[in-house]
């Protein structure tokens, strides 16, 4: 996305002054009673890390390793301790995840999977839709990074199925054809991210930060068990509302089969690195599914699926250090997950919880989660990114709810999935969004409408069907 897309439309050097300001002007404000002065100079210290974040006078990867440099420098911690954010196994997974999505896309597996699926049930406009919910479906679980998996597995190939029903942007002809297509591929990527953990990489954030802050966290397998049900029904729901809502000009596409059958003719049979890359996958999501009986650390599932990777070539070492992506997040996540948790150790997070706990004070958890997810959800027309709103708004809501009696685990799902589902909200909404909307089917205005009934459909979903059905399974 571009400065200007990102909504701060100054230049870098005054987002960055304003950045520094607010972390100034909170420091010297005198720290409230009960909150110690290394507490409340790490509360600077983040929150203008997150105003970085945000506005993002430099890529988040410098800003954060400025925020760990600034830690031990004044006096906030000790040098080990700045860096212990490193050794977190979440974020590990993370990168190794990156790296099975690499695997999808260097192999080809991943539009295999994807033409294969076409092929087969391909023939109409709302049924390629489904075809690539459900091929987005089967590749979530091991690719974290919505930008990767959409941008480049499915982007491709549905624009390659929008052009071969003659649809282009900038012509009436199929143009709200090409509108559909396009918003609805967005959309699967968007809702396989709620229903597995490793989905998005946000998601694996709001399970470190809830582990740091509460002492809780979840596994693989109960948050897919969790979500599974209303993420199955949004995966139907979806496109159908937008096939309602867009109404696409062309109802039959057996243009969308013979594309599909002449694409894999073209890649022909599977090559051996596909089908070694498919055998990892599926031993390491029988690792992951099954974590309670083995007790191996989901991080250390992945890492081992990267090793059999690097062994048998399906990837070399040139293709792990190319994947800025992935060691990009390693820093940045490592340094906030850290500071997070060390506000909590440092008695912030207790003080927070006390102050909240007496101005809500009466009021019914059920309630307050309600208005909260609300406030929650709509406060991503402020920002183009799910990681800076995590980082900007989990910690907060999460100890505010979890004070008033929410379970904790129905908060980290909740708080995790409708940060995914506010991404529908605007053009700009995370990392992925603006390779859909540039397509050019939709315009912005058109983008955002559709977008808000979209979200409102997830939160009544997630609120209405996701918690009952949480606690159906005894997580609260």
């Amino acid at each position: 996305m571009s400065e200007k897309k990102k909504g701060q439309g100054l230049p870098p050097v005054v987002r960055g002054l304003i950045c520094v300001a607010i972390g100034i002007v909170l420091w010297f404000i005198p720290a409230p009673a009960g909150v110690s002065a290394p507490a409340w100079g790490l509360l600077a210290v983040f929150v203008a890390t997150i105003a970085g974040f945000i506005l993002q006078p430099m890529p988040i990867g410098a800003i954060a390793i400025l925020a760990c440099t600034l830690l031990p420098l004044l006096g906030i911690m000790k040098a080990g301790e700045a860096l212990a954010g490193f050794s977190n196994t979440t974020i590990w997974l993370i990168v190794s995840a990156f790296m099975f999505a690499e695997g999808f896309i260097k192999t080809g597996l991943g539009k295999r999977i994807s033409y294969a699926l076409l092929a087969r049930f391909g023939s109409s406009t709302l049924r390629v839709a489904y075809v690539m919910s459900a091929a987005d479906f089967c590749i979530a679980p091991f690719t974290p990074s919505n930008t990767a998996r959409g941008g480049g597995i499915i982007y491709p190939i549905v624009r390659s199925v929008v052009n071969a029903v003659g649809a282009e942007p900038g012509k009436e002809e199929n143009r709200r054809t090409g509108a559909f297509l396009m918003f609805s591929a967005y959309a699967a990527v968007i809702t396989s991210a709620c229903i597995f953990l490793t989905g998005a990489s946000n998601n694996v954030l709001c399970n470190t930060l809830a582990q740091e802050i509460f002492g809780t966290s979840i596994s693989w397998g109960s948050w897919f068990a969790a979500c599974i049900v209303p993420g199955l029904l949004l995966t139907i729901a979806t496109p159908y509302l937008l096939y309602r809502l867009i109404d696409p000009e062309q109802k039959k596409m057996p243009e969308t089969q013979q594309l599909a059958r002449r694409e894999l003719h073209e890649m022909g049979p599977m090559s051996g690195k596909e089908k070694i890359l498919c055998t990892i996958f599926v031993l390491a999501l029988i690792l992951w599914a099954t974590g309670s009986i083995h007790h191996i650390d989901s991080a250390f599932v992945a890492l081992m699926g990267l090793s059999a990777m690097l062994v048998t070539r399906v990837l070399d070492w040139s293709d792990i250090t190319r994947q800025h992506g992935a060691w990009d997040v390693l820093v940045w996540m490592g340094v906030l997950v850290n500071m997070a948790a060390y506000l909590s150790k440092l008695g912030l997070m207790k003080w927070f919880a006390d102050v909240m706990a007496a101005k809500f004070g009466g009021m019914e958890w059920m309630t307050m989660l309600v208005v909260l997810c609300l406030v929650y959800t709509f406060a991503h027309y402020l920002l183009a990114s799910n990681s800076a709103h995590i980082m900007a708004l989990f910690a907060a809501f999460a100890t505010i709810l979890v004070a008033a009696g929410a379970p904790v685990l129905g908060v980290l799902i909740l708080l995790g999935a409708l940060c995914n589902s506010a991404s529908f909200l605007t053009h700009y909404g995370c990392g992925v969004t603006p390779i859909f909307f540039g397509a050019g089917f939709m315009g912005q205005g058109q983008w955002w409408k559709i977008g808000f009934l979209v979200t409102v459909m997830h939160v009544v979903v997630w609120l209405g069907i996701g918690l009952p059905w949480m606690k159906l399974l005894g997580m609260f």
